[in-house]
């Protein structure tokens, strides 16, 4: 497959990078200061990538407060919102169905840019160093500047893109729907390597370490040494995966589009445990990782929270519609958005409703928590952010 390029240049890092990087002296001088930076970044309050951050645990730093308003609301007619936001400094850049990319104030929600493509966006924007990585509908990966939406340079895949970018080291990493994970340089979008599976990847790239791991419509986890490009085993896990893997130790958790969720130790390359809900639905939610639990959502109705040491169900909520929005825990809530329109916090210990708010339309993307204010988008067009009044 060709991949076209076209030349930018290389901003100097600073901390907003957001990086997941093996531990020790491993790298060059720069690339050691860079993962300094990049530690620190992952603390920080922001929401650069479709997770959060580089191992898509779906954990916020920051806070929300207990009965959160709306402080703004956006409505773009001809678009609607698969795709989750991303929160840097104070700008929130989201991608829509009317084929723009924007960024708006997080404070009022006025437009600062917007960046146009044919067929719009279904991919979370991924931010570092200054620039916004992310894939179209149409297969074509930017890099933007974030002072100006300039485009910096683009490549060109075989198909469809509508996941979010990840960061290794130097590197920025994209899966697309042709079966390759790329890993380009930021700079000028040369391509490092690219690894290639024999169906479609609709997952984004999880990075623990030196390891990403992609959940595949080929029905395996692929554990792929991210210095080579090359695999370093694989795990079958049956059924096609849409969901993006979230990583917490040795295992990482996702559920298959057979209705199963599963923790799979990726050191070992092997399952740790399965676990199959008595109302077998196709699981597109991705899970959040946090005291204990993995929590998602799934075609059955219901957010489901799982022990992460075995994979027993410790409380599920039922709602009124399929749940494909993946959650994102805040402090000792789970925030979700629901097919039935509504957006919830949950209690994260029990699961009782905390909070509860009825948009309409359906919201298949993701919330992005960051500077105290919750952004989210529905298929009707309509992009909230919640917080204090």
């Amino acid at each position: 497959m060709n991949v076209l390029v076209q030349s930018g240049r290389l901003l100097p890092a600073t901390v907003l990078a957001l990086a997941c990087v093996a531990d020790g002296p491993r790298g060059t001088a720069a690339e050691r200061s860079s993962a300094s930076a990049n530690r620190a970044a992952e603390q920080s309050d922001a929401w650069p990538v479709f997770r959060g951050n580089a191992a898509c645990t779906g954990v916020a730093h920051g806070t929300l407060p207990e009965k959160p308003a709306v402080v703004w609301k956006k409505t773009f007619k001809d678009g609607g919102f698969d795709a989750t936001a991303a929160i840097v400094e104070g700008v929130v850049y989201v991608g829509s169905f009317d084929g723009n990319l924007y960024a708006l104030d997080l404070a009022n929600g006025d437009e600062k840019w917007k960046f146009h493509t044919e067929l719009g966006f279904k991919a979370a924007p991924a931010v570092r160093d200054g620039m916004l990585f992310i894939g179209d509908v149409d297969g074509k990966f930017y890099a933007i500047d974030v002072r100006d939406g300039k485009e910096k340079w683009s490549v060109t895949t075989g198909a469809e893109i509508n996941t979010g970018a990840n960061f290794y080291r130097d590197k920025v990493l994209c899966t697309s729907q042709d079966g390759s994970l790329y890993c380009l340089t930021p700079g000028d979008g040369t391509l490092a390597w690219k690894y290639s599976i024999d169906n479609m990847l609709q997952c984004s790239p999880t990075v623990v370490e030196n390891r990403g791991f992609l959940a595949g419509c080929d029905g395996k986890l692929h554990i792929v040494d991210l210095d080579e490009g090359q695999a370093v085993s694989t795990v079958d896990i049956g059924d096609p995966t849409l969901s993006t893997p979230a990583a917490a130790g040795d295992l990482v958790y996702f559920g298959t589009q057979g209705g199963r969720f599963l923790a799979i130790d990726w050191r070992q390359a092997k399952t740790a445990w399965k676990y199959e809900p008595k109302r077998s639905q196709p699981l597109l939610s991705s899970a959040a990782l946090s005291d204990g639990l993995a929590v998602f959502g799934g075609k059955d109705r219901s957010v489901h929270a799982l022990d992460i040491k075995d994979g027993s169900e410790t409380w599920a909520f039922r709602t009124h519609a399929a749940i494909d929005s993946s959650p994102v825990v805040v402090g000792g809530r789970v925030y979700v958005g629901g097919g039935d329109g509504r957006l919830y916090a949950l209690d994260l210990k029990t699961g009782e409703k905390a909070w509860e708010y009825e948009a309409g339309g359906h919201f298949p993307a993701s919330p992005a928590v960051a500077h105290g204010r919750l952004v989210i988008g529905n298929d009707a067009g309509d992009l909230y952010c919640f917080g204090e009044k």
